[in-house]
């Protein structure tokens, strides 16, 4: 560890690392968001990384990542922006679920300011299984959190370092469940030690992070997909009840089913933004596209909604 005795803030939020199953060989018929970030930390307070460094935890939600929403993000949002502002605080720990992790980093990084870091984690295997994969997780989350090169939002898993941009759940089931599909991750935890996978220190920061969110209801937008045989026929009701973004999951370098383009255009005509992203999981989009359509360079579907509610946001 090279920072010693600055305080790592520990926020909990729930997700399988918190989680309680029945029988300690079950690693799927758990209950999630059960135990509470104290009692996560608590064991691990005596090992070695850690006699160091001061550490501190928050219950700021329960829940299983599948049902994050809105209000959470903000809520930990403005508890992060607390903290960072803290000379006190080195970093930021927060324990997450696995199914929405990388939504939740990329609106961290869109918000937040990047001068600290900000380490999400997080578990495939609830706390009660014969052989969990929380409490390493956490203890790397913290290395990285207190390592001298880090900053801005990232995420710890298995080992490996990754960006909020470039991170996605790839696996369902397998401990090592994250990847960073081209780039690889950005650095790896090894017995408490973190090393970078470039020769700048700590990670690398996509142009435009920083406070962006404003106040206001959080926008309603959609993600579609466009697959074979699409049928346009739900972008006309979502726009009809209201909806104030889209967001399509296209094949490839964004091409979409000719009926449900035909949709997308026509709710665009009618005010409402349209955003396009590839379903593919490598890569980006290239070239221009329609300008009727929104893109935003280098992201998922799901992330592409997020941003795109945040410029609603703001606008």
């Amino acid at each position: 560890m090279q920072v010693v005795g600055d305080k790592i803030l520990v926020l909990g939020t729930g997700g399988t690392i918190a989680g309680r199953a029945a029988e300690a060989a079950d690693n799927v018929g758990y209950t999630a968001a059960q135990v509470s970030v104290h009692d996560l930390l608590r064991p691990l307070l005596a090992h070695a990384g850690l006699t160091d460094i001061t550490t501190e935890s928050e219950q700021v939600a329960q829940v299983d990542s599948k049902d994050m929403d809105a209000d959470i993000w903000r809520t930990l949002a403005a508890r992060c922006r607390r903290a960072l502002t803290d000379p006190a605080v080195r970093g930021v720990v927060i324990t997450h679920g696995t199914d929405t992790a990388e939504e939740t980093a990329w609106f961290l990084h869109s918000v937040l300011p990047v001068g600290k870091p900000v380490v999400l984690t997080c578990a495939m295997r609830p706390a009660t299984a014969l052989t969990p994969d929380g409490p390493q997780n956490l203890l790397d989350a913290i290395a990285v959190a207190a390592d001298a090169g880090s900053r801005g939002v990232l995420l710890v898993a298995s080992g490996e370092i990754h960006t909020a941009q470039a991170v996605s759940k790839v696996h369902p089931y397998r401990v090592q469940a994250f990847a960073s599909e081209e780039g690889g991750p950005c650095g790896w935890v090894e017995e408490g030690s973190v090393r970078w996978a470039r020769a700048e220190a700590g990670a690398p920061l996509q142009p435009g992070a920083g406070p962006r969110e404003s106040a206001g209801a959080w926008p309603w937008v959609e993600l579609l997909t466009s697959a074979a045989a699409s049928d346009g026929r739900v972008v006309d009701l979502l726009v009809d009840a209201g909806v104030q973004g889209l967001v399509v999951a296209c094949t490839g370098n964004g091409t979409l089913h000719v009926r449900l383009e035909e949709r997308l255009l026509q709710a665009a005509a009618r005010g409402v933004p349209v955003a396009v992203a590839s379903r593919c999981r490598a890569g980006r989009l290239v070239g221009a596209g329609d300008p009727r359509f929104v893109r935003f360079a280098g992201l998922s579907p799901v992330k592409a909604r997020i941003s795109l509610a945040l410029s609603l946001l703001k606008a």
